[in-house]
């Protein structure tokens, strides 16, 4: 399930107390030592922390290094085109010459993540990233910027993702234990949006001070530290490779995502959620806060992202996929606020309130397949998941401006918070999907 939040990350679900649901009535339950002893509810479970592996200790270090400098490439190049160029279309241009392969590719990703070691798998694709990026760095900072060379860089590094995805997300429950994995997650989320926090900041600073180039040099460091952190993972179950064509493990992955109720009923849930608020918060957000709003509501909804992460270390929900896709639904308050016309507070407390759910969500849905998964289709099943929640955000982004310009900003962007919240939900109809257990094994 990935939700896509104004900076373009995945997964989110929730839901909050005005719409009738309270963290009092969720059954909570500590994850003791002995399994079949079942105490009162529990909020907060002492947990042993997944820090305590080295294994994992070198993937959070090269995700923290990748994720940093990953946060302020966008921010240089954004500037370096726009510098160069002077024309809004091509940073538009190449912005969709990464996101296009990486879509096409995913599912292929998914596939070699499955048959080949992910280490290996994240290795090669950080190594290459690390050579896109310094090509354009090289092309900046010596003055020959070309649109054709850029997007082509820009291609590769899409084709990189696609690989680089699937390949983390089934490597986490290689690392730790089964009852570390919410743990594992949540800290992985913490990390990632308190780079998102940093990283623009520090890019912004690295732009006005070092330029654009070097800006994306250090972006291209940052995959090259990551790949050596990953290099020293030693993982305890290695994949056994599979011999045959692999398009083959492409449509067996399709079997299997098809096979499985609740991953596919959430997975469509987050397509609807992504073609109905993606565009209209990217498009029509701006225009309806103002620049000095805007830049407030992004930060509040950081903030969110990041206190529930860190909450979530040890947050303990019996039915976490359930909690997490009511509490999804959280999502449409920016949107309900923004089409009300409702004052900054309040858009500033539901932009909060979504990254609640986004959070939650996220991590509740990445827990759950890694949990329930076998390992030897979790990244096809990761890279569908991938693929079918990304693929609507351009039709959304593209008919965000036509419908408000028929309709009117408010009621599109109201509109919207409605699917949103009904697909949000339109998961829990099945049972599958509400008595999913936390903590049951693979």
């Amino acid at each position: 399930m990935a939700i896509v939040s104004a900076s373009g990350d995945k997964a989110n679900r929730d839901r909050d107390s005005a719409n009738g649901f309270s963290l009092s009535r969720v059954n909570f339950r500590l994850l003791a030592k002995d399994s079949r002893r079942r105490g009162p509810a529990r909020i907060l479970a002492q947990v042993s922390s997944p820090l305590r592996r080295p294994a994992f200790r070198y993937f959070a270090g090269g995700r923290l290094v990748s994720l940093l400098g990953g946060s302020m490439a966008p921010v240089a190049l954004a500037f370096a085109v726009l510098e160069a160029s002077g024309d809004p279309t091509q940073l538009g241009v190449v912005l969709t010459a990464r996101m296009v392969p990486m879509l096409c590719f995913v599912l292929l990703g998914g596939a070699v993540a499955d048959r080949f070691p992910r280490r290996a798998v994240l290795v090669a694709a950080h190594l290459g990233g690390a050579c896109a990026q310094g090509a354009v760095a090289v092309l900046l900072i010596t003055h020959n910027y070309n649109l054709p060379a850029v997007c082509a860089l820009s291609a590769a590094g899409g084709v990189l993702d696609a690989f680089t995805s699937p390949a983390l997300r089934g490597l986490v429950a290689d690392l730790v234990e089964k009852d570390q994995l919410r743990q594992a997650n949540a800290l992985l989320s913490s990390i990632r949006n308190a780079t998102k926090i940093v990283g623009p900041a520090v890019a912004g600073v690295l732009v006005a001070t070092l330029g654009s180039g070097p800006t994306i040099a250090v972006d291209a460091v940052s995959y090259l530290l990551a790949a050596l952190l990953l290099g020293r993972l030693r993982v305890a179950a290695p994949m056994t490779v599979r011999t045959g064509p692999v398009l083959s493990d492409v449509r067996r992955g399709w079997r299997e995502f098809s096979s499985i109720r609740w991953v596919w009923a959430v997975t469509l849930s987050s397509a609807v959620m992504n073609l109905a608020q993606t565009g209209v918060w990217q498009v029509l957000g701006p225009p309806l806060t103002g620049e000095k709003l805007w830049g407030f509501t992004l930060s509040a909804r950081g903030v969110g992202l990041l206190v529930m992460s860190a909450l979530m270390y040890r947050l303990v929900l019996r039915h976490l996929l359930r909690t997490g896709q009511l509490l999804s639904a959280l999502g449409a308050l920016p949107l309900v606020a923004l089409g009300l016309g409702a004052g900054p507070v309040w858009v500033l407390t539901a932009a909060f309130a979504a990254g609640v759910g986004f959070s939650i969500s996220g991590i509740s849905w990445d827990t759950s397949l890694q949990e329930h998964v076998a390992r030897g289709v979790l990244s096809r099943l990761a890279s569908i998941d991938d693929l079918l929640s990304f693929i609507a955000i351009p039709a959304g982004t593209l008919a965000a401006g036509p419908l408000a310009d028929h309709f009117g900003a408010r009621p599109v962007t109201l509109a919207a918070a409605i699917v949103y919240g009904a697909a949000a939900w339109g998961s829990l109809l099945f049972k599958d999907v509400r008595t999913l257990p936390h903590g049951v094994g693979r």
